[in-house]
């Protein structure tokens, strides 16, 4: 689980909180993921509506089961309160073989405990050809020195 917050977040820490939540989601785990929200934590994903840890993960495990290399870099934009604003981006492949890139927003409320409470996703996504793929590194955790975000073009 990602480390407490000190109220109101600062930038370093709201940082650490976005980089913790990317490693995890670059798990792949739902398990682990579902633990970095609240048990009553609710969510808005695209044109879904979630309300609890169990079906956060029963989710996740519905979604990766459809995708493979599944790849996310999240970049913090803005902390403030209890509440950051992440723009990420992520890769992966679906059933078909066929490589998809995705770039959305998510914006969080946060516990106390600095577990996420609050997730509203607004996310588009596009075809690639396996060419065009920039995330590139083994699956598991973005490596320190691969680039951020902000880093790519686009």
């Amino acid at each position: 689980m990602s480390p407490p917050l000190v109220s109101p977040i600062n930038w370093g820490v709201a940082a650490a909180k976005v980089r913790a939540m990317e490693d995890s989601w670059n798990s792949c785990d739902p398990g682990r993921v579902a633990r970095d929200y609240t048990i009553d934590s609710f969510w808005r994903s695209r044109v879904e509506f979630l309300s609890g840890r169990v079906a956060i993960e029963a989710f996740l495990t519905r979604k990766w089961a459809k995708l493979a290399e599944y790849r996310r870099i999240n970049e913090l934009w803005v902390a403030a309160g209890n509440r950051i604003a992440v723009r990420f981006a992520y890769e992966c492949r679906d059933e078909g073989g066929n490589w998809h890139r995705a770039y959305g927003n998510e914006a969080w409320e946060l516990d106390p405990d600095g577990l996420i409470r609050w997730r509203i996703a607004s996310i588009n996504e596009h075809p690639v050809a396996e060419a065009e793929r920039m995330f590139l590194w083994p699956a598991g955790r973005r490596p320190d020195d691969h680039p951020e975000l902000s880093d790519f073009d686009f």
